[in-house]
């Protein structure tokens, strides 16, 4: 697999794995204490570099990762979402994380929809799952507009393992009956 040809376009949004040049606005979005308060916490410029290299890595070796978001009208950064499942993972996860400045625009659902669809189709997945900190209403709310619901608590693997989330989730059945439109 080339990852320079996978690109999903929506009406608004580029999907693609992540590039060198993303990591400004990537940095930026980690080290806002605010946007990285459910994923982890905030970092500092160098760690966020090290934890940045997590979804090329995940591109390279699983062959899919969180996509970047990009706005197609002036080429800005907008996030990251995407598949995810790292080593000893509840399940097969559609993530996400957006800068602030961009919250509420419908970018998160618009860009979750893409990911979701081509994660049945490319990857063979059967369902998917979000975890989400139960203080975050926001994710919540994405997720429910996505078509999944709070399955069940859980934890994610060291070091975030006395950490308790919800997980919400479909099946590939249920987002064929369901799918939202943009």
């Amino acid at each position: 697999m080339n990852l320079q040809d996978i690109r999903i376009e929506t009406s608004r949004l580029i999907l693609r794995p992540p590039q060198r040049e993303d990591f400004d606005a990537y940095a930026a979005l980690i080290g806002d204490e605010e946007t990285a308060r459910y994923i982890g916490g905030h970092l500092s410029r160098d760690a966020a570099w090290r934890k940045f290299l997590q979804m090329p890595g995940a591109w390279m070796v699983q062959g899919f990762g969180m996509f970047s978001v990009i706005d197609k009208s002036d080429g800005r950064w907008l996030g990251q979402l995407g598949p995810w499942k790292p080593e000893g993972w509840p399940g097969n996860e559609i993530g996400w994380s957006f800068r602030r400045d961009v919250w509420g625009k419908g970018y998160a659902t618009e860009a979750g929809i893409a990911a979701i669809d081509w994660a049945f189709e490319h990857l063979g997945w059967t369902d998917i799952i979000h975890c989400i900190d139960p203080r975050n209403i926001a994710s919540q709310k994405l997720a429910e507009r996505l078509g999944s619901s709070n399955l069940r608590s859980g934890t994610l693997p060291a070091p975030y393992q006395d950490h308790v989330i919800d997980i919400w989730g479909q099946s590939l059945g249920q987002w064929q009956a369901r799918r939202p439109s943009v």
